[in-house]
């Protein structure tokens, strides 16, 4: 099991390597993705491709700025600027603070004119918590005139410091639950050394402090903040979410704690005040120096592999309960499928017909953000529960299918020697079942591993979330990614292993083999 891994992961360090060499060698003098002039100001996107972020403020800005423009939604900083450099979007709008942070690391990209809009910052509450609400209120003007404010602003803003302070934890008031986007990037938030720091994280923690809580992070994907605070999911968030009307509709916002505008960001080569990099053709030596800077890059710098464990580990347990629970639930609904009680038989249609017609995403939100709403839930038990139900209502259609493939003479001639109906189910009927459902039972297993990769909607950090928060620190397109999917094969095989052997068990010719042998 530790070689298959192993070989996984020094297979996709290569491949990725391979990778982002090809995307380097093709950044270079290549013609924009549109074809067109170059890009002078703002105004010139007006008919051009432009990507923004999941629920922000800058995508209803490019709507309504920009009619004719093609407005395309990325759901981490991270994707945004991979489409901008390979080309799928012509330009780009972010915040301008993180953007700078941006720029520094990426030298193909630059900014395209001044700020377009600016707005004012604030946290989110839930309508009916005006009381929270006042009490960061409270809390924020007390830090602005004791000085605190002034020096985290020096410190993240100014400076571009990433060393966190201590701050005592209270855990004698209970938990304050603060919805975060982890790879929003500096100043705000990012992940370094595994855990959280930033700005806004720091805020969180000064403020549950104040309150004598514990402070509990919950990351989550941008667009989901609003939702999660509209069900409770989350007490407040700190993820420099800009005050708006359309917003205010939904929740309640404290007073601003910082203003911040928006900037729209291309490549260089695209713009027409920017020099054109000219990269150098590719070495063999090139491979090797750039497998070894990604690797550091990616896995050892700031113990970044600490996420890419943890979100293996999460996986592999979503995976494996969620096919237990959901193989177990369709095993009841096959049987009330196929019962002549139509007390029984009609609900189970009715429940196969609608989880195999709604999208795993968003039964796992409506579990999430709906049945369990007013619920404190672990968001891991949710995808567990999502992922088993839809699980369930494919696989007892298998195994329905698979039952009544076995001839019905054998059942009769199994009851006609003495045979209950249960002991024939179990002794003549259910082998064959087994033998005849396995090919079709590993695929919908196999979907279902690689479904798990939604679960970063329900602040639940899997691979693909860890490789997301490492994409929004390193700014490396394909490594973090070619190494989640290949390991997203080696999970898949590895938790196929059982199944195959499961498989040769009830093949007759292996069995005729194993006697052959004896």
């Amino acid at each position: 099991m530790k070689s298959a891994i192993v070989v996984t992961v020094l297979a996709s360090l290569i491949l990725a390597t391979v990778m982002t060499g090809c995307g380097e060698m093709g950044s270079g003098g290549q013609a924009p993705a549109s074809a067109g002039a170059k890009l002078a100001s703002p105004a010139d996107l007006a008919d051009k491709r432009i990507g923004v972020l999941l629920g922000s403020a800058q995508e209803a800005f490019a709507v309504k700025t920009w009619p004719n423009a093609t407005v395309l939604q990325y759901k981490s900083p991270s994707d945004l600027a991979l489409a901008v450099k390979s080309g799928k979007a012509d330009a780009a709008l972010h915040d301008s603070d993180p953007l700078r942070v941006l720029l520094r690391s990426d030298s193909d990209l630059g900014v395209l004119g001044e700020a377009l809009q600016r707005f004012p910052i604030g946290a989110g509450f839930h309508k009916d918590n005006a009381q929270l609400r006042d009490q960061f209120n409270r809390f924020l003007r007390q830090i602005r005139q004791d000085g605190v404010y002034d020096d985290m602003l020096d410190r993240w803003m100014k400076k571009g410091e990433t060393h966190m302070p201590d701050i005592a934890a209270a855990k004698g008031n209970g938990v304050l639950v603060v919805g975060i986007v982890s790879d929003l990037g500096l100043p705000f938030t990012v992940v370094k050394d595994g855990r959280p720091i930033g700005f806004d994280i720091e805020l969180a923690q000064r403020f549950a402090a104040s309150l004598g809580k514990e402070c509990k992070l919950a990351d989550m994907e941008f667009g989901a903040l609003i939702a999660a605070i509209a069900s409770r999911k989350i007490d407040t968030n700190t993820s420099s979410m800009f005050i708006t009307d359309e917003r205010k509709k939904r929740i309640h916002f404290s007073d601003p704690y910082y203003e911040m505008g928006t900037n729209a960001f291309a490549l260089k080569k695209n713009i027409v005040t920017s020099a054109v990099i000219v990269h150098a053709e590719s070495k063999v030596p090139a491979f090797f120096a750039n497998l070894v800077a990604s690797f550091e890059s990616n896995i050892l710098k700031e113990k970044r592999y600490l996420l890419i464990w943890d979100g293996l580990k999460t996986t592999v347990i979503i995976s494996i309960l969620s096919t237990l629970f959901g193989t177990l639930l369709g095993a009841l609904v096959c049987y009330m499928r196929m019962s002549t009680n139509k007390m029984l038989n009609l609900p189970a249609r009715f429940y196969i017909s609608i989880l195999r017609g709604t999208p795993v995403l968003v039964l796992l939100m409506l579990i999430f953000y709906v049945v369990f709403a007013s619920v404190n839930i672990d968001p891991t038990l949710v995808a567990v529960v999502a992922f088993g139900m839809n699980f369930a209502a494919y696989v007892s259609e298998i195994f329905r299918s698979g039952i009544e493939s076995v001839d019905k003479g054998q059942t009769e001639a199994g009851i006609a020697m003495g045979f209950t109906k249960f002991s024939t189910f179990v002794l003549i009927v259910m082998p064959q079942t087994v033998r005849r459902i396995l090919p079709v039972f590993k695929g919908e297993f196999i979907s279902l591993v690689k479904m798990t990769s939604i679960v970063g909607y329900i602040a639940v950090q899997d691979l693909t979330k860890a490789s997301d928060i490492i994409r929004s620190r390193t700014f490396d397109a394909f490594f973090p990614l070619i190494m989640v999917a290949l390991l997203y094969f080696g999970i898949s095989w590895l938790l196929m292993q059982p199944l195959e052997y499961l498989e040769r068990r009830t093949d007759p010719k292996f069995k005729r083999k194993l006697v052959g042998a004896r």
